[in-house]
């Protein structure tokens, strides 16, 4: 199953905002979503998250800065090529400031008031806790039209 990654940038400002790329190409194209992507072979995943955070939206970090928050299966019976483990990070401390990517284009969001309707299913049932501060361990399974959460476990870590 393939590994992956998440980072979730946060502003302590009022109200706290949380930073999320509109996906214009590849795998959730039309969606947004965390910066991030595949660990490569050899990679370890905080190097992968790092690495991902930069390609994505120039955004330079420290690993010590990274948070372990969610460790996300996610399961795609029609397209089992899908199948993947996430590993979702949230960060408080960069370098740089947010810019647009081949890939993804950074919009900054109020945490009360994310687009979740133009984002994965899953992400409603835990990206709010743990933008709250919950880590947690989930998996979901998606329906045939690969979009459909048709069933969700989450535990709290």
């Amino acid at each position: 199953m393939m590994e992956a990654t998440l980072c979730f940038p946060l502003r302590d400002t009022r109200p706290r905002r949380v930073l999320l790329g509109w996906k214009k190409a590849g795998f959730g194209a039309g969606k947004y979503n965390g910066f991030g992507g595949k660990v490569k072979a050899g990679e370890e995943i905080v190097a992968a998250a790092l690495r991902e955070l930069y390609e994505e939206a120039g955004l330079i970090a420290s690993p010590k800065d990274l948070q372990p928050m969610a460790h996300l299966t996610f399961i795609f019976p029609a397209r089992p090529e899908w199948d993947q483990i996430v590993h979702a990070f949230l960060l408080t401390a960069w370098r740089g400031e947010p810019r647009e990517s081949r890939e993804m284009r950074p919009v900054w969001f109020a945490i009360d008031a994310l687009p979740l309707d133009q984002m994965w299913q899953d992400d409603a049932y835990w990206l709010p806790r743990v933008l709250a501060g919950e880590r947690l361990r989930a998996r979901f399974t998606f329906g045939a039209d690969n979009e459909t959460v048709v069933k969700a476990g989450i535990e709290t870590l």
